[in-house]
């Protein structure tokens, strides 16, 4: 890897960026500064994957439109290396190798101060609030690197922040020896899967309609899968436990039936994580399947910082997943909207993208 010297003040490069208010992302060729804040590292993206908020982007539907300022790099998915320093980084250096903890935080809230980062009331995040990683090169706060082994496959560099929010949602409560059931089986949902077996869960089950992501779920190890517009899902997972219930439900759908669903399916006492966002209104018995049932309901958000890395660190050192499988797809940078509509017919598992070179000025 070359490095740059203090006299380069530009590097050119190819970018996916969204700059017309409607469906689809431009591919063009920008400057990027190479001035640096004190705390902050210029990386060379070296794998990138596609996550469902940059399909959300792409679509161009009423949350980015409420949310985006046009023109912007989009993504926030990757693993690279740093190519250049400000001179108060101090926690990595030239060289290293890094995926990115996507939530930029204040770091002076109090939900910073006390350790819980991933609720920091002033979160801006990579690719949605800043430019992202959809290029060769991305600038990122130091505080925001977490350094990988150099020897590790690429592919899994990159898709460890969408494996942290299935760790993050999969492992707040026991899992162990306990019946778990996954809802939504999209790029997290499966990891969802992976991470549950791989965390010892006794049975998992996988509730999805898409039959592509069904199939999936099985062949990385759901025990047993079940598909809502053909089946009862809350006859069936009480006939799979015997009557009791799941102990855990992993909610990665959004989808308000499924979501309404499961409190009839969750055991007395058990966990709810929820980490999909419903567009509808939420209608539960909360006196039945809340309160007289004890349950504990958790929301999602993000990843711990950097709590969850730790443990997505250690899951892929541990050779229990299957991201091999999980990832289904890969492509040039520059084929970003082919990616995007594979995306959108939902027949994929997590998509991987590779930028291509290009000669800097």
């Amino acid at each position: 890897m070359t490095y740059l010297n203090e006299t380069t003040e530009f590097l050119e490069t190819m970018a996916v960026v969204k700059d017309k208010p409607e469906r689809g992302f431009s591919w063009v060729k920008k400057q990027i500064s190479t001035r640096l804040e004190p705390n902050e590292v210029l990386i060379k993206v070296l794998t990138a994957s596609f996550c469902g908020t940059d399909y959300h982007i792409y679509s161009w539907d009423e949350w980015s439109q409420k949310r985006l300022k046009l023109p912007l790099t989009v993504g926030h998915e990757f693993s690279g290396e740093i190519i250049k320093i400000g001179k108060e980084v101090t926690r990595v250096k030239l060289g290293d190798v890094v995926s990115a903890e996507t939530h930029i935080i204040c770091g002076t809230c109090e939900f910073c101060l006390r350790g819980e980062g991933h609720i920091c009331k002033n979160t801006k995040i990579i690719g949605v609030d800043t430019d992202g990683c959809f290029a060769s090169y991305v600038k990122i706060p130091e505080a925001n690197c977490f350094v990988n082994d150099k020897s590790m496959n690429m592919h899994h560099l990159s898709v460890q922040e969408p494996l942290g929010n299935a760790v993050h949602t999969m492992t707040h409560f026991d899992i162990y020896d306990k019946t778990v059931a996954v809802l939504g089986c999209g790029p997290i949902g499966i990891m969802g899967v992976d991470v549950a077996k791989a965390m010892g869960a006794n049975l998992v089950i996988a509730i999805e309609v898409n039959d592509y992501r069904r199939n999936l779920a099985s062949e990385i190890g759901a025990d047993y899968t079940i598909n809502p517009l053909t089946e009862d899902v809350i006859a069936r997972v009480l006939e799979l436990t015997n009557g009791a219930g799941v102990d855990v439900i992993g909610e990665f759908s959004g989808n308000k039936t499924a979501i309404e669903q499961c409190f009839k399916y969750l055991k007395p006492g058990g966990g709810l994580s929820m980490l999909g966002i419903p567009s509808k209104t939420i209608e539960i018995d909360f006196g039945m399947d809340v309160v007289f049932k004890g349950i504990n309901i958790y929301g999602v958000v993000g990843r711990r910082i950097y709590g969850t890395w730790v443990k997505v660190k250690e899951l892929i050192h541990s050779g229990k997943l299957h991201l091999d499988k999980i990832i289904t797809h890969e492509f040039p940078l520059s084929e970003i909207n082919t990616a995007a509509e594979i995306m959108g017919e939902r027949n994929c598992g997590k998509i991987i993208l590779i930028p291509e070179e290009i000669d800097h000025v």
